[in-house]
């Protein structure tokens, strides 16, 4: 059964469980069913201590863990599975299938689709993941999928990562890099198409603050 959530000013729909001291800024959407089932079919697990900005819709069918964060305008659809300490930012779309791991952090205006991210990446503002090698393709569901992001690795504003692309662990994507190859671990790519340029451990922070820019991650 649908509800209305008046402290809040959100729109919740059955099957919704909230883990202790999450909040809802209204207006937004908790729940929502998907095409095809009912409300309150599909449970919908939000962890604690977790806060949902305005304007963001999640749909039915989706796993979040603790301390979870939207931006304003978020839109979460079913068949997502989300770890702990995630943030994803103002009018990001995760659509169907992703796989999101423990402190992970979405920027604004990014776009999702059947990818795995595993944990600790940064993803910064706009980047486009794709997941069809040739739309409209009519066996899509049976060819090459999303890209995996593996553990630590950070992509740069602007970037799209083609489908079925592997980017390694600690690696760096420039920022306006179109990746259609699979990025080796600890590598920096750049440009269209990304081509490697260098190892990660071999940069240097500009500001001199740090001995290389990543040195508080543990690289």
């Amino acid at each position: 059964m649908t509800t209305e959530t008046p402290c809040f000013g959100a729109l919740v729909y059955g099957g919704v469980v909230l883990g202790d001291g999450t909040q809802m800024e209204g207006p937004c959407v908790i729940g929502k069913p998907p095409r095809g089932a009912a409300d309150g079919e599909l449970a919908t697990l939000i962890g604690a201590a977790g806060i949902i900005r305005p304007f963001t819709t999640i749909y039915a069918g989706v796993t979040i863990g603790n301390r979870f964060q939207t931006g304003q305008g978020a839109s979460i659809r079913e068949d997502n599975l989300i770890g702990d300490d995630v943030s994803i930012g103002t009018n990001a779309v995760l659509e169907a299938g992703n796989r999101i791991g423990n402190r992970v952090r979405i920027h604004t205006g990014c776009f999702l689709e059947l990818v795995t991210v595993q944990d600790d990446v940064f993803i910064g503002p706009n980047v486009v993941f794709t997941d069809d090698p040739h739309p409209p393709c009519p066996r899509y569901d049976e060819c090459v999928g999303g890209a995996v992001v593996k553990t630590g690795a950070r992509i740069g504003s602007n970037s799209t990562i083609l489908p079925g692309v592997v980017v390694g662990c600690g690696a760096l994507i420039g920022a306006g890099s179109v990746v259609v190859d699979d990025v080796p671990d600890g590598m920096v790519v750049v440009g269209s198409p990304a081509r490697v340029v260098k190892r990660v451990s071999e940069l240097v922070c500009r500001s001199g603050l740090l001995e290389t820019p990543y040195e508080l991650n543990g690289d």
